[in-house]
């Protein structure tokens, strides 16, 4: 075995996700093994979602030890550091990549990663592995890695050239890991089976609290019609009741969407999809296409109610425009989720109460809310770098525990989230024939312990 490719998501492990139960394939450590299988390199996958990390780590204590690779995002890092630093113990030669790695060099480094993948990891490993099988410290001349040198210092090699051709890529390798329990999964839970699928790489837009780590500013696609390829394979092969269109952006460029929808209906093709669009994405073609190829749900990040908090992120739409495709969406059957985010640098009470207009307005069929959380190696985060702060150590949190300090405190927004939801619920209420008086009365006393509580809290800061 030339490389052991795993990754930190253990979802029985996870109170919150084994609630949820939508879990798909990480794609990434997939796209990797096709790609070094096809070049010859002898690569296996542990798909940690349905195992444990007992199991994981008894594997690692068992196997003549050789390289592992261990994807790493935002939410696994104390799991993937528990990995590193077992399979250390083991023998092991780690190699860490993804998109918590390249903002914590040091840390992971530090941690027990002999190696560090900046970016795309295929072409990457596909010239690092001979050279750790040979045994040679020849890593100086591989772009697109971080390790420290004998004499302890760190060494960051020139970053690699993305791959241009996306369609010269092979698909990745479903068939490596047990797709049909992601998809039993979700049928016991939800009803219908879900399997992802990505056409592009990137998102060329720069909203500030947005990380690039991976694939910088860039988006690349990949024809429609190798697509549709893909998708006609997997509707063969799974037979999944939706897919999840998992880019940053599927509505990206009109001009691929359309030629995609052309090919599924040339072939006969239609399958239940959600989607991720920005809103200035939206024209009525488009909705009218999303609703021809079978997309039931659009999701689109409108972080803000206030216009003036959406130019500070350099979000590049309008509240107009949220407002917008969100009925030109619903217009058409198609259901809309919405992200908004409280806490952004300068939002106030005015930025507040415009987000709950917006939303009231707007009526999204669902909609989530987080507080901010500046990603290190963003705008955002280098912004307010002077006042981060976070209560856990590095390796047992995340960048979602930064707070900010002097900003409002959790209390403050817990009491946004509870106007917002009550101010959203009362207004549908009222929509109705015959408006229950009792639950009416509820969701006007919970609004007045909101705005209480906003008045309360005000002047509590985070430390």
């Amino acid at each position: 075995m030339d490389l052991l490719l795993t990754h930190g998501y253990f979802l029985r492990e996870d109170p919150k996700e084994a609630q949820i139960m939508k879990p798909y394939v990480t794609l990434g450590i997939l796209y990797i093994s096709s790609h070094l299988r096809r070049k010859g390199f002898a690569v296996e996958i542990f798909d940690s979602t349905f195992s444990s990390m007992a199991d994981l780590l008894a594997l690692l204590q068992t196997t003549p030890p050789s390289v592992l690779g261990v994807y790493a995002n935002l939410m696994t890092r104390g799991n993937v550091v528990r990995i590193l630093q077992a399979a250390k113990e083991c023998g092991w030669t780690t190699v860490v990549g993804g998109p918590d790695t390249g903002a914590y060099i040091p840390e992971y480094l530090a941690a027990g990663a002999d190696i560090v993948v900046r970016g795309e990891g295929e072409l990457t490993l596909e010239e690092l592995l001979p050279s750790l099988r040979a045994r040679e410290r020849g890593l100086a001349e591989i772009a697109g890695i971080s390790f420290r040198s004998d004499d302890g210092s760190i060494v960051h090699t020139p970053p690699r050239a993305l791959i241009k051709d996306l369609d010269a890529q092979p698909w990745p390798d479903r068939e490596r890991v047990n797709l049909e329990q992601y998809l039993q999964t979700w049928r016991e839970h939800h009803g219908q089976g879900s399997v992802s699928v990505i056409c592009a790489r990137g998102c060329a837009y720069r909203c500030r609290w947005c990380s690039h780590s991976v694939f910088g500013l860039t988006h690349r696609r990949r024809r429609a019609a190798a697509v549709v390829d893909e998708v006609e394979w997997i509707l063969h092969r799974y037979s999944p009741d939706m897919l999840w269109m998992a880019d940053d952006v599927f509505t990206i460029h009109h001009g691929w969407l359309f030629q995609y929808a052309a090919e599924m209906k040339r072939r006969g093709l239609r399958i239940p999809f959600e989607c991720i669009s920005r809103a200035d994405r939206i024209t009525p073609q488009v909705a009218d296409t999303l609703a021809e190829l079978g997309c039931f749900r659009v999701w689109i990040g409108s972080e803000s109610g206030s216009q003036r908090i959406l130019d500070a992120m350099e979000r590049g739409v309008t509240v107009g425009q949220v407002q917008e495709a969100v009925a030109c969406c619903k217009s058409r059957g198609i259901a809309t989720g919405m992200f908004l985010m409280w806490g952004y640098e300068g939002e106030e009470l005015a930025d507040i109460e415009a987000t709950v207009e917006h939303v009231q307005q707007s009526d999204p069929d669902v909609f989530f809310t987080t507080v901010s959380y500046p990603i290190k190696g963003t705008p955002y985060y280098e912004q307010v770098a002077d006042r981060v702060a976070s209560e856990t150590e590095w390796a047992a949190g995340s960048d979602r525990d930064h707070r900010v300090r002097g900003r409002h405190s959790r209390a403050y927004y817990r009491f946004a989230d509870q106007l917002l939801r009550s101010e959203v619920e009362r207004k549908r209420l009222m929509s109705a024939e015959a408006p229950a008086s009792a639950e009416l009365a509820a969701l006007e006393r919970r609004i007045a312990e909101a705005r209480s509580g906003l008045q309360a809290t005000a002047a509590e800061v985070e430390a």
